[in-house]
């Protein structure tokens, strides 16, 4: 009989082992479960996220053509044109920088991230100093959608003087 009791007693743990087994699978099937869903409401929040900035991107030339409207008709001095033209563009703007649209600050150096180079002139201010802002560049959120179009320093020449004229 004690050799029967030691046998029970065997299988009674391996019983015992076994639903241990089952019960670790199932909380690492578990902890795999919500590790997969909080992935996949990440994948869909970035996929949400590029579409917003791909749409945005395709919108920037509209925006450009509203400065260049309001430029024309404050020239033109049609002030209830200007009114209107404000009034659309600062309600489009306004719609994308609450989706993440920021205009991109131009600090005055030259970064190749956020920059593009239309021009290099020749000037006395340090080589990569930005003179003039050709093209806003626009960031969505944290990733730039459009660089800046600008105008940078470069130095003089050396076989230029300072009248422009070619030295011999």
């Amino acid at each position: 009989m004690a050799g029967e009791e030691a046998k029970e007693e065997k299988e009674a743990k391996a019983e015992e082992q076994k639903g241990e087994d089952y019960k670790e699978r199932m909380l690492r099937l578990a902890a795999e479960f919500d590790n997969y869903k909080k992935r996949v409401k990440n994948e869909v929040e970035n996929a949400k996220g590029m579409g917003k900035a791909e749409m945005t991107r395709k919108l920037l030339p509209v925006l450009d053509e509203f400065e260049l409207a309001l430029m024309s008709a404050n020239e033109n001095g049609d002030k209830a044109l200007v009114k209107g033209i404000e009034m659309v563009y600062s309600n489009l703007l306004d719609a994308l920088k609450r989706e993440g649209l920021k205009e991109m600050k131009v600090n005055g150096v030259f970064d190749p991230y956020k920059h593009e180079i239309i021009i290099a002139k020749e000037d006395k201010k340090k080589p990569g100093t930005i003179l003039e802002v050709v093209k806003k560049g626009y960031m969505f959120n944290e990733m730039v959608l459009r660089p800046a179009s600008v105008i940078i320093s470069k130095e003089k020449s050396e076989g230029e003087s300072e009248s422009g004229i070619e030295g011999k």
